[in-house]
């Protein structure tokens, strides 16, 4: 029997041991179960504002923690040793809700403020990060999220009630750019308004060079988040040759310098970042 996958928008239909597209989630026995629940791939005491938050505790340490696999396809990925990795050859180590916890929980004498699900797309394991972030809201910890924001509306509005903060990444500004990463921008901008109402967010989006890079783009963003809230704060990232996109220029430092004022016409809170 094939069963709906109601996560994203992909509604990956799966067929008995089929996984979807975002290799994360399997139809087993009838059942739509995280294939890589609690399959940790990454974990590291950050600096906050490497998620990266700015407004959210500045000065504090956040442990983040990532998984495999993802829902988007952008060939440009800075992350694609884990977010494109299917798990065939998982390498890390298993961690229950209860240890991740007790481990941010241990690490609060290193200024650490809870947890943050982050490196590949972490709301493919919507039940690991709800189920963490649960816990740790009972033991006082903050739960950060850093995501393509590409997740269906009632998922994310149950989920939100525990998440203290979000970094969203808004790709482009084009139904063209989106659709050759495999998703679509409409879902994205509701993702940032819904988020908006209930938590505090931030905005990032790389920059690159023929893609997402003009004025005209970069102004019609900016001032629809302005739409949304203008102290939402965006920041605005260099792109590095990477994956599929090896052979790409870096972008120029003066594109980055360049769209942070046009960026900043709208919006109150403009970031420059790998400059």
């Amino acid at each position: 029997m094939k069963i709906i996958c109601e996560i994203c928008p992909h509604h990956c239909k799966l067929s008995e041991g089929q996984i979807g597209i975002c290799k994360g989630r399997i139809n087993l026995n009838g059942l739509m179960v995280e294939k890589n629940y609690g399959k940790v791939t990454a974990i590291a005491l950050d600096p906050i504002e490497k998620k990266p938050l700015y407004h959210f505790y500045p000065g504090t340490n956040i442990l983040s923690v990532g998984s495999y696999g993802c829902n988007l396809k952008c060939p440009f990925c800075q992350n694609h040793e884990i977010s494109m990795d299917n798990g065939e050859k998982f390498y890390g180590q298993d961690l229950s809700p209860k240890q991740l916890v007790d481990e941010a929980v241990q690490l609060k004498g290193q200024n650490n403020i809870g947890i943050a699900y982050t490196y590949n797309e972490p709301l493919i394991a919507y039940e690991f990060v709800k189920d963490c972030s649960t816990l740790a809201k009972e033991k006082g910890l903050k739960n950060v999220v850093v995501t393509n924001g590409y997740i269906c509306k009632d998922p994310l509005v149950e989920l939100l009630p525990n998440i203290d903060a979000l970094n969203i990444d808004l790709k482009g500004f084009t139904n063209e750019f989106y659709k050759n990463i495999n998703g679509d921008l409409e879902t994205v901008k509701n993702t940032i308004q819904i988020a908006n109402n209930h938590c505090h967010i931030e905005v990032t989006t790389l920059i690159i060079p023929g893609e997402n890079d003009s004025v005209e783009e970069m102004e019609k963003l900016s001032s629809w988040l302005a739409s949304v809230n203008p102290e939402i704060p965006f920041h605005i990232s260099r792109f590095f040759p990477n994956w599929e996109m090896n052979d790409a220029n870096a972008t120029p430092v003066k594109t980055i310098y360049n769209l942070v004022e046009v960026a900043k016409k709208n919006l109150k809170y403009v970031y420059k970042g790998n400059c």
